[in-house]
């Protein structure tokens, strides 16, 4: 089958999604829409495919079959809907939605219309996360008992200004940024939680969002989560680590400014003492977003629910608004 895609919003990732499609012999885009016509016109351009400025003329299409979107969040329930209602399977970029109710309704509208909607949670996909995910399904480290992240970067000049500083365009601050990739993580290698505690402030930024989230989850088994995520974490970095009864994972760096890929694999020693570990290091480009897209057209084919899928945002959301009502009301909440 060949693949007729439609890449709405031509901004960074919107490019990312281009770049890897184009490494898909039975993959074309046919066209890139953006309320910029110079964005539009220049992706499409490098891609071979027309430019267009209204996405209410694309999702209609005959020639359509996948619709990317990789807009700001205000608009990406609206287009998603709509795309899904035509029948078109729907890649949207992480949020899915600026809240629950968004991204519950972008799942109803997939599961009524019988297509597939993706959710973009490229991390997933990243070879170091990639692979501590089958160490861990292997029995590597035992029975998980506790999982950290850190994740952040440390804006820029102007960042109060941008779109993801605005309540309105955004849902939120750092959390639907870059903390709803964590979330979505911990619920992938550790499942459900049942309540958090957090604390969510606005340390540096003269914005209205926070720039820093704090959330501490306890899941089954007495699991437990922690995580930050921060605007203000000034040189950029990203450490998760996973914590079982025979050992432990830690993924750090997801290259390039967020330094080298690695997964350290620690096994604990029954007679105690340091424990045994290896490194593996993930050099080369990011071919997470080549690998998340691999599988979305996979999915597609055997008609079955994706890796990341829609179901999988809205549950990511729903942490999400759990931490903000753990923040306002000052105490443990749950989900």
């Amino acid at each position: 089958m060949n693949f007729r895609i439609a890449i709405i919003g031509a901004g960074l990732i919107g490019r990312k999604r281009a770049s890897a499609l184009r490494e898909f012999d039975d993959c074309s885009l046919k066209v890139v829409v953006d309320i910029a016509p110079a964005a539009a016109q220049a992706l499409a351009c490098e891609s071979g495919a027309r430019s267009e400025t209204d996405w209410k003329k694309v999702v209609s299409r005959d020639d359509i079959d996948i619709v990317v979107v990789s807009t700001i969040n205000n608009v990406l329930r609206d287009i998603s809907i709509e795309a899904l209602g035509q029948h078109k399977h729907v890649l949207c970029e992480k949020p899915l939605g600026r809240n629950v109710q968004e991204s519950l309704s972008m799942v109803g509208a997939a599961r009524d219309a019988g297509v597939v909607l993706k959710t973009g949670f490229n991390h997933r996909h990243h070879p170091a996360i990639f692979k501590a995910k089958q160490m861990l399904d292997q029995g590597v480290i035992g029975d998980v008992m506790f999982l950290r992240c850190r994740y952040g970067h440390g804006g820029r000049p102007g960042y109060e200004k941008e779109w993801r500083a605005s309540q309105d365009l955004c849902g939120g601050g750092e959390l639907l940024d870059q903390g709803v990739h964590v979330v979505d993580l911990f619920r992938w290698f550790a499942g459900d939680f049942g309540e958090v505690m957090a604390y969510t402030p606005t340390c540096c930024w003269d914005i209205r969002v926070e720039d820093n989230a704090f959330a501490m989850f306890r899941g089954r088994g007495g699991i437990v989560a922690t995580m930050h995520a921060s605007w203000t974490q000034w040189k950029n970095l990203f450490s998760f680590e996973i914590f079982g009864k025979k050992g432990y994972l830690i993924v750090e760096g997801l290259g390039g400014s967020y330094g080298p890929e690695t997964l350290r694999i620690g096994r604990r020693k029954p007679e105690g003492g340091v424990p045994d570990e290896e490194s593996l290091r993930f050099d080369g480009p990011d071919i997470s977003w080549k690998e998340e897209w691999r599988e979305f057209l996979s999915a597609i084919a055997q008609r079955r629910q994706p890796l990341g899928s829609g179901e999988d945002g809205h549950q990511a959301n729903r942490m999400i608004e759990s931490i903000y009502r753990s923040a306002k009301e000052g105490q443990v909440v749950s989900l």
